[in-house]
């Protein structure tokens, strides 16, 4: 670095700590409001998250004001699944005040935690058949996609089933095999209000494939992964010499925001001591096959998988490095020594990296901060042994950037075109909320900055961050900020219409000159084996600051 002294990183804990949340919990899980749903019954607390007022359920039709200046989470959510009547409960609650809670029963079917994959996995081990399988270690079970699987009643309630892989396994190797003789790779169903096992005549449910293509080694480790609500907020600062170069403050992926997650979350950004983002992050990622082969689904990013990291634990889900963090990208290994965000310092970048596990997937959640400014969002593709990841498919991942240039309004964008035959550049002023699509042939960016003093940063895509189609639904949405529009609201789903992501409802032809502005940026994915092309597996734009 010549001259420049060495980036340091401090990191401070930031909000509720542990005992805290394990006061919040016993309080919420005896509390009369939530004993008449519970009472009696078969029941699992699925995940116990703390919130920001704008992520409570209930008030996403209400705008928030922002805070100044990072807050800690304000509020509780327990989510509990009772076997007995198939229903999910919930109770919320303020954390000065957890007396106060209500609770009340929901329709939806929320994603499966890890303790309830387990539970499912052992009514597969209690199978005649299946059981021994696994005893004997002739099959290997994984988490398979869709992680949950409709089961209809005939009043048209659905009855809770979760997906199990069963993959056999060759006696002398990690390697998986089909040889004569050997168990089937299949996928089956557990319904857990009967705790009966659902086997599927073509081997695998619906929107689902088990065959004796396997792909995408290695295997599922079937390490433990984070419940969703753990703790995991930080307060980041980068110095440089006595300058402070960044501050933010940061989420590990299961405690991000968003109905499904957003992986490795940054809020209220500052760059040499001003204001950049409010808040920056992945609320929704999807993926669909050509020919429908498997899928579409809608996926998550909350749940965390192991990395290897090679360092010192600063904060709950969060280890400072002392070299790169390895994930299964680097490693080819689904194994890891560490579950949460690793941050090391790489040249002149300070790097935030988590692994994000979603069935057979594996997801990238990376953020670099440059000592000039620039910001890489990135994130990652990858996969677990499986049967669907070599036919062809399109993965398509949508970053929400709340950009806040020194301040939350008086922001503008520009779009900027280059004019081929000149080489000169072209800025256009959007007065209006609007879809744009990338333009390579026009080197097409957007810059977004202050009205008043011209600070900005402009956003340029990435080479590799391919094309729209008609699921990935299109590249770049310029919005007006609204706190009710933190996601699309759509949780986990094999239904076509409803995995799309559905920004274009957010298009209201609302007024963004001068106003607070949000920027949901698109990447698209396309994987396919067959094609013989070695491609990226990391996307991704830069942004970069203009007049700082």
């Amino acid at each position: 670095m010549g001259e420049r002294s060495e980036l340091i990183v401090e990191v401070v804990p930031f909000g509720p700590d542990q005992e805290t949340m394990n006061q919040l919990r016993s309080i919420c899980e005896n509390h009369p409001s939530i004993q008449p749903f519970l009472r009696g019954t078969r029941h699992l607390m699925l995940s116990f998250e703390l919130l920001n007022l704008e992520d409570i359920p209930g008030n996403k039709t209400l705008n928030h004001p922002k805070s100044s200046k990072p807050t800690p989470p304000s509020n509780f959510l327990a989510t509990y699944y009772d076997y007995t009547n198939n229903r999910t409960v919930i109770a919320t609650g303020p954390i000065h005040d957890p007396g106060c809670i209500s609770a009340s029963q929901l329709d939806t079917q929320p994603l499966p935690s890890t303790e309830e994959f387990e539970l499912a996995v052992n009514i597969v081990r209690d199978h005649p058949e299946l059981g021994c399988l696994i005893r004997e270690k002739l099959v290997r079970p994984y988490r398979a996609m869709p992680a949950l699987i409709d089961t209809e009643l005939p009043d048209g309630r659905i009855e809770r089933t979760l997906a199990v892989g069963l993959l056999p396994v060759k006696e002398d190797s990690e390697e998986t095999t089909q040889n004569n003789g050997a168990p089937l790779h299949q996928i089956v169903g557990v319904n857990m209000i009967k705790r009966k096992v659902i086997l599927y005549e073509t081997g695998a449910p619906p929107f689902s494939t088990a065959s004796d293509q396997i792909c995408q080694p290695p295997p599922d480790a079937n390490q433990p992964t984070a419940r969703r609500g753990t703790l995991g907020q930080t307060q980041v600062r980068v110095l440089q010499g006595n300058t402070e170069v960044w501050s933010f403050l940061a989420v590990r992926p299961a405690a991000s925001s968003g109905i499904v997650g957003s992986g490795i979350e940054l809020r209220d950004v500052l760059y040499r001591g001003k204001k950049v983002l409010s808040r920056a992050h992945v609320p929704i990622l999807n993926v669909r096959y050509d020919n429908d082969v498997c899928g579409p689904y809608r996926d998550w990013q909350w749940q965390e998988g192991r990395i290897e990291a090679i360092g010192t634990d600063i904060a709950p889900g969060f280890r400072m490095c002392s070299t790169p963090a390895r994930t299964i990208l680097d490693t080819g290994s689904d194994t890891g020594n560490f579950l949460g965000v690793a941050i090391y310092v790489e040249g002149e970048e300070i790097v935030l990296v988590s692994e994000l596990e979603a069935g057979w997937y594996r997801y990238i959640s990376e953020w670099r901060l440059h000592n000039n400014g620039t910001i890489r969002p990135r994130f990652g593709f990858s996969a677990i042994a499986n049967s669907c990841t070599c036919n062809p498919h399109t993965h398509h991942v949508y970053w929400r950037f709340d950009f806040d240039i020194r301040t939350e309004g008086n922001n503008v964008i520009q779009e900027i075109n280059e004019r081929p035959s000149t080489g000169t550049s072209i800025f256009r002023t959007l007065n209006y909320e609007i879809r744009r699509s990338r333009d390579s042939f026009h080197n097409r960016q957007w810059l977004i900055s202050n009205k008043s003093t011209g600070e900005g940063y402009t956003l340029i895509p990435g080479k590799n961050d391919g094309s729209a189609d008609s699921f990935g639904v299109g590249d770049v949405w310029l919005l007006r900020y609204h706190s009710s529009e933190l996601d699309d609201g759509q949780g986990f789903t094999t239904d076509l219409n409803k995995a799309r992501a559905n920004l274009n409802k957010f298009l209201n032809r609302e007024y963004i000159n001068g106003q607070d502005i949000v920027v949901w940026y698109a990447a698209h994915f396309r994987h396919d084996e067959t094609s013989g092309e070695d491609v990226a597996h990391i996307l991704g734009p830069e942004l970069i600051p203009r007049n700082w």
